[in-house]
């Protein structure tokens, strides 16, 4: 059964940084599920330009230019958004019994240990550090 859907939020996971030009961490629906190639198509996320060849349609007006359109992206390289924390999170399926007693797969957010344990930033300087130990020790 496929983790991602049509419509679900993901977040790329890998690739360069958008420091660096890339998509790293960019959040987006997803438009289309390619399941044969295992990959998706990102609403936002993976620009390529495309040369399209000059014509006319049927009014008359000139189609064609340059485009920029989404390109497929692999499954592997995108999680899907917990819509609480608003992060990345593993998923998980449990069986559960509707109210006719058929039984069907539903998704869940495994608990990302990244929104749980956030650690406070460290003294950066001794007379920092000495001022925290002395807060400690009262």
């Amino acid at each position: 059964m496929a983790n991602i859907r049509k419509g679900d939020l993901v977040q790329v996971i890998s690739g360069p940084s958008q420091a660096r030009g890339g998509d790293r961490g960019k959040q987006g629906r997803v438009i289309e599920v390619l399941t044969e190639k295992d990959r998706v198509i990102v609403e936002g996320v993976n620009f390529v330009t495309k040369h399209v060849r000059v014509g006319q349609t049927q009014r008359g007006t000139k189609t064609g230019g340059i485009e920029t359109h989404e390109a497929p992206i692999h499954v592997s390289n995108v999680a899907l958004v917990d819509p609480d924390t608003k992060l990345p999170a593993r998923v998980g399926f449990r069986e559960e019994t509707d109210d006719r007693g058929k039984t069907v797969r539903v998704r869940y957010f495994k608990k990302s240990r990244r929104a749980e344990n956030k650690k406070p930033a460290k003294a950066s300087t001794k007379k920092a550090a000495d001022k925290a130990a002395a807060e400690d020790a009262e």
